[in-house]
């Protein structure tokens, strides 16, 4: 079985369901955190978009060195600013999925810092650990939306604020 097409599939299910949560995104809570040691709204909201760029970044280089300074993270201040990150790092996961092929996701990437190797990965399953981190976060947020009183759109099915898929 080829995993290419999956990947395609469940990146295109992700951006369109974490769209919606975009969608509800609430101007003037960008600094709410439900504790001191949660992250707060915005930051995780941008990060969640960022992930759908990941794959772009995985399959042009071999690993992520957080000591060399390869990551950098965007700050974002507004909902038009998150709704366009997520549409421009989706694009680019878009176009990467459309021109590599199966071959492609054999190859090794890791995340390190310096000499110390964090995690080991093939590109395929940095990919999938990709998807697993929209998720994760994704499921933060709408913790947050909800401690907010804001309606969450569904994500696998209805959600108790709309209960149509």
């Amino acid at each position: 079985m080829e995993t290419l097409p999956n990947l395609r599939i469940e990146f295109e299910q992700e951006y369109a369901t974490t769209k919606n949560f975009f969608d509800v995104y609430p101007e003037g809570k960008n600094d709410y955190a439900p504790h001191e040691k949660s992250m707060k709204m915005m930051p995780l909201a941008t990060h969640i978009a960022e992930i759908f760029g990941w794959p772009e970044f995985i399959m042009k280089t071999e690993k992520l060195d957080f000591a060399a300074g390869d990551y950098q993270p965007t700050f974002l201040q507004t909902k038009a600013e998150l709704q366009q990150k997520l549409e421009e790092d989706y694009k680019k996961t878009k176009a990467t999925l459309d021109s590599i092929s199966e071959d492609d996701l054999n190859g090794t990437w890791s995340m390190n810092m310096g000499d110390q190797v964090l995690a080991d990965f093939t590109k395929y399953s940095a990919m999938r650990h990709a998807l697993n981190q929209i998720t994760h976060h994704r499921a933060q947020l709408g913790v947050y939306y909800r401690l907010n009183d804001i309606a969450l759109p569904g994500s696998y099915g209805p959600s108790a604020d709309h209960e149509s898929f």
